[in-house]
């Protein structure tokens, strides 16, 4: 199973650099798992875009109807107290925001701080690095990275 944040989402909604290789990737593991606040992080994403001109209003239509379909597929990990107190922590140990730590949380806390059992997959490099620290294998080396 992979964890998907929500960077490595959008552009399996809306089309990118990264889009290609995220469908991929989609296709051969269609069951994301994801954090409980992804969607609207999503919603955000595709909000955002169509304020600024990226993506026309049948584009962001188009991109919330996909996102429900994969709401309806994904496994989401609730906010449960035990998230938000391994988020405090990593807070301290690596440079990222509240969000992202909340989603590397959520991964952690899936697994039982196994991070060898899941593939985390952003394309955020900060928080790449911070899961890569965890222990968490990605699925594209950090030099690597499309987008």
């Amino acid at each position: 199973m992979i964890f998907w944040d929500p960077s490595a989402l959008i552009p399996v909604l809306v089309a990118e650099k990264a889009s290609e290789p995220m469908l991929r990737i989609m296709r051969d593991a269609p069951s994301p798992m994801v954090w409980w606040g992804t969607l609207v992080e999503c919603q955000s994403a595709i909000a955002r875009r169509e304020r600024e001109g990226v993506l026309s209003q049948s584009g962001a239509e188009q991109a919330r109807m996909l996102l429900g379909e994969l709401q309806a597929g994904w496994a989401e990990v609730a906010p449960i107290a035990a998230v938000r107190a391994q988020a405090g922590l990593l807070l301290r140990r690596h440079p990222l925001g509240a969000a992202d730590a909340l989603q590397l949380a959520a991964a952690l806390v899936t697994v039982e701080g196994r991070p060898e059992m899941l593939h985390f997959l952003t394309l955020d490099q900060r928080l790449a690095r911070a899961a890569h620290g965890e222990g968490f294998p990605l699925l594209f080396p950090l030099d690597a990275m499309p987008g």
